[in-house]
């Protein structure tokens, strides 16, 4: 499907790259070296991700909690450190089952079953643009309808996603929230990235860079602060989501919840005083 063994070994070297970026600074090559090449793949994005939620949660706490302490959140009002050493016990639980998905994914592209390439000028930077915005586009839409699935149909929300809406305040929303699901809930959320590479032509690392962006952006969403960026699906959004229940599964944007009837706007719950 991709550009053939040329492309292979490009991909090859460059996962390989990473796992001794990551790896190769916390244990001896020879350490590693037994282990198959995908199970080192996991284990750096095991380690990849755990750091950049640590690192990104514990930023935004301090800054949010600590350095601006009642100018974004007032003191009474933040969530207690118990709830939040137990989301982050939830999401270092969850973290091994998620990583299968973008270990997966390598595989996947690594073996030249999807329509990744691995260089931008390969196709060009105005073809590369365009699919970027064609791949977040159908990362949307899906994580819209998975989301939106994942409260509908009732044993989906009862035995997965219901464990992530136990956070129905914002004295219990916290950055640590953004990873403290079900590990199928999150693998289910996060799969549109895995499926837009067999359909739309993706710079490789781009996609990694994308996936693992994502832990930074659950991070952001989960912090009650209303940035009003339009047409940003931020952190007012998705605390009615949380509060409500019903409204605003949309994910980067507002657009989906806008053009199928869910989007609701902080601005007109804080008028109607709700």
């Amino acid at each position: 499907m991709g550009g053939g063994q040329p492309y292979l070994e490009l991909f090859v070297a460059e996962t390989s790259f990473y796992n001794r970026i990551v790896l190769g600074t916390i244990f001896p090559a020879f350490t590693l070296d037994p282990f198959p090449h995908i199970v080192q793949t996991w284990l750096r994005n095991c380690i990849g991700g755990l750091l950049i939620y640590f690192f990104s949660g514990f930023l935004w706490c301090f800054y949010i909690y600590y350095w601006k302490r009642n100018v974004y959140v007032p003191k009474d009002s933040i969530p207690s450190n118990k709830l939040m050493l137990f989301q982050m016990f939830v999401t270092i639980k969850a973290m091994p089952f998620y990583c299968i998905l973008p270990t997966f994914a390598e595989y996947v592209v690594e073996h030249d079953w999807t329509k990744c390439y691995p260089r931008v000028l390969d196709v060009g930077w105005r073809a590369y643009a365009f699919h970027i915005v064609t791949y977040l586009a159908f990362v949307e839409f899906c994580i819209y309808w998975m989301h939106r699935a994942l409260h509908d149909i009732k044993p989906l929300y009862k035995y997965l996603h219901a464990k992530h809406h136990i956070y129905n305040k914002k004295i219990t929303l916290s950055p640590f929230a953004g990873l403290a699901f079900h590990p199928v809930d999150g693998i289910l959320q996060a799969i549109p990235h895995l499926f837009a590479l067999f359909l739309i032509p993706t710079h490789f690392r781009t996609h990694i860079v994308l996936l693992f962006f994502e832990v930074v952006w659950t991070t952001n969403i989960h912090d009650c602060i209303h940035a009003q960026i339009w047409p940003v699906m931020g952190a007012g959004y998705h605390t009615i989501h949380h509060t409500r229940y019903r409204y605003n599964y949309g994910h980067y944007s507002i657009w989906m919840d806008w053009m199928f009837g869910t989007l609701l706007d902080p601005i007109d719950t804080e008028a109607r005083g709700s």
